[in-house]
Order: structure tokens, then C-alpha cells, then sequence
């Protein structure tokens, strides 16, 4: 009994003494245990896959899940309970010194659903040995990363009731205020983890726009191969005009193909075409409208929507200038045929 109490004791001293940690363990990530009184003990850990540290002399120590400070307290038990020490002498110290990458799935309503490996270290970082500094922070080891990583969330996605099942049971979260900048609990995570991203069944303007569970931009394929500019490089499209911040409309990429503007008479009934190809159905679909009709209403949705990766847009030039190149054609045939005959 009395033995109980100085562990508890012990215990108490260390959760007031011991910041919290916010983020469980998982395989891989690497511990520095510190004991002055027991140099046998000490020494950097690696979880290992079945989520157990292994401390020379003990029962291999399940940690997966568990945060530092209760790792720390269970190893303080154990010593105890083993007879390695009296409790009141023994001092107990975990610390991490690295956070491994993690495995996590997504599915749901995102654009790249699947196995996401969140947490990546750099080249650098896994050539170096890992240096002994308490605190070390992993900001990719949350839901909002693996999210993103995931290829950010549909704009259909329930945000309000993203769920998450870890070791069988389910947690459901709200992360409406990650649009808005509103405090929202952003939950971090071990491997395994297992996210679920609901589809509302209808479109959510507000999720189309850069954020840290959003694409943070497209990329779009873009053609005008004639009047009023004779070439993609003349166009000036180059990566800087084919790349769009995640919310960009068909608009913009209209203008950005040089395909409005010019003169009236001849530009203003050119047409542009939108072709769209799901990526989880491969079902292609295509737009077709006037580039005035267009930029004049710009505001509709289905008149202008918004753009997806890879879409693709094509000019096309106005009847006016269709005619002309006939006239043209029927006028001075020699050009077309050298061209022909080349």
C-alpha cells in the first residue's frame, strides 16, 4: 500500500512537471529515456511495428497511442513492479526526439482518396542521427495535412462531419472553422488512422478556394492557335498563364488563352470550349460557349464554372473570321498550296 502511494505520488509529481503532449505514437517514432539512476535503461528508442519499445531487462512496453507522459509513467511502473527500484528513488524521464512519417487512409470526398504518407522526413533528415531535443513539433502529423495530402476535400464534402476511426471507434469532427478562422479541433494522428470525408450531395461554393484542406491551385491545358494571336507563344501562355489558384473560373481561363479582347467586329463571336474528364470515373464531358457570353456572365455556374485539374480549354475564332479566311483562301491559293507541298 504504501509502496502504491509513492508511485502515485511519483506519478502526480511528474504529470505537473512534464508538459502535456498533444500527439500519440505510432511505429517508428524514436524516444531518448532518461534514468541517472539507471544508465542500463537509458538510451534512444525506436517503436517498433507491433507499437512496443523494447528497454534492455523489460517486457517489451506497448506505447502505440499512447502519449509521452503516459509512456513515461507505465515505464516508471514497470521498473517498479520488475524490482529494479525502490519508488522513491527512481526518476523517470521520456522524451521525443523524432517523429516518424505515418501511414493514414482517406476516402470519402477528395480528390486523390487512399493511402496518404503524411510526415515525410527529407533526405537530410534521414541520413542525420536524430539530435536528443525535447518537443520536437511535426505539424504534418494532423488531420487538416492528411487531408490535403489527400488532394484536399470535393466541394461537395461535409466538413462539418468528417470522421475519424481509430482502433475501431469512430470520432466525428467539425472543420468548418478552417475556412472561416474559427478555432476548430485539429486532431493528430497515428498510423493506421482511418479518415472519411462524408459527400453532401450538393455543390459548396465556399469550399472552392485556396485553404489548408483545399487544392491551393490547377493546373489547366490552354489553345489559340489563331487570330488574334497566331501562337501559344505569341499568346504569352506560358506555366505562369496555365496555372490557377484553386477557385478560378472558365473566365479566366479564357482571358488567360488571349482569347478575348481585340477587335470587336471580328473577336467578339469567338467561342471557347471547356473539356472536363472526372478523375475517379474517367467520364469526359465539354462547354461550349461564346467568349462575351462568357465574361458577361461571369457569375453563373453553369454558365461559367469553375475550373478542375487538367481541364482543358480550346479557342475557337469568331464566323466573321471564318469567312475572311475563306475569302482569303479563294483569293491567294498560293500560300496554301506551297504550305501543302512542303
Amino acid at each position: 500500500m504504501l509502496k502504491r502511494l509513492i508511485l502515485n505520488t511519483i506519478i502526480i509529481t511528474l504529470s505537473l512537471s512534464t508538459p502535456c503532449f498533444a500527439l500519440p505514437l505510432s511505429p517508428g517514432d524514436r524516444l531518448k529515456v532518461t534514468i541517472p539512476e539507471g544508465e542500463e535503461f537509458s538510451g534512444i528508442f525506436e517503436v517498433n511495428l507491433e507499437g512496443k519499445l523494447e528497454i534492455p531487462y523489460l517486457q517489451p512496453l506497448l506505447v502505440a497511442g499512447l502519449e509521452p507522459g503516459e509512456v513515461q509513467m507505465n515505464l516508471t511502473q514497470a521498473l517498479i513492479d520488475g524490482g529494479f527500484f525502490q519508488a522513491s528513488f527512481l526518476r523517470v524521464n521520456v522524451s521525443v526526439v523524432q517523429w516518424s512519417p505515418i501511414v493514414v487512409f482517406v476516402s470519402g470526398a477528395t480528390f486523390l482518396p487512399g493511402r496518404v504518407f503524411i510526415n515525410e522526413l527529407s533526405p537530410g533528415e534521414k541520413t542525420q542521427p536524430p539530435v536528443p531535443i525535447t518537443g520536437q513539433y511535426p505539424p504534418n502529423r494532423y488531420l487538416a495535412a492528411a487531408i490535403r495530402d489527400a488532394g484536399g476535400v470535393t466541394p461537395t464534402a461535409d466538413i462539418k462531419n468528417v470522421q475519424l476511426i481509430r482502433n475501431g471507434e469512430t470520432r466525428s469532427i467539425d472543420l468548418s472553422g478552417i475556412l472561416t478562422g474559427e478555432p476548430f479541433e485539429d486532431i493528430p494522428l497515428i498510423a493506421g488512422d482511418r479518415i472519411i470525408i462524408p459527400d453532401s450531395g450538393k455543390m459548396n461554393n465556399e469550399l472552392i478556394r485556396p485553404s489548408q484542406i483545399t487544392p491551393t491551385g490547377v493546373k489547366v491545358f490552354l489553345s489559340n492557335l489563331t487570330v488574334p494571336a497566331t501562337g501559344n507563344a505569341v499568346s504569352g501562355i506560358g506555366r505562369d498563364a496555365t496555372s490557377f489558384p484553386y477557385g478560378s473560373r472558365f473566365s479566366h481561363a479564357v482571358v488567360a488563352a488571349n482569347c478575348a479582347g481585340g477587335t470587336r467586329g471580328t473577336n467578339a463571336g469567338r467561342r471557347a470550349v471547356l473539356v472536363t474528364t472526372e478523375q475517379l470515373t474517367g467520364k469526359t464531358t465539354y462547354l461550349e460557349r461564346g467568349v462575351n457570353d462568357i465574361l458577361m456572365r461571369s457569375t453563373n455556374d453553369v454558365n461559367n464554372p469553375f475550373l478542375k485539374a487538367n481541364d482543358s480549354v480550346v479557342c475557337y475564332d469568331s464566323k466573321v473570321v471564318q469567312f475572311r479566311e475563306i475569302i482569303q483562301t479563294i483569293l491567294s491559293p498560293i500560300p496554301i498550296l506551297r504550305d501543302l507541298f512542303k
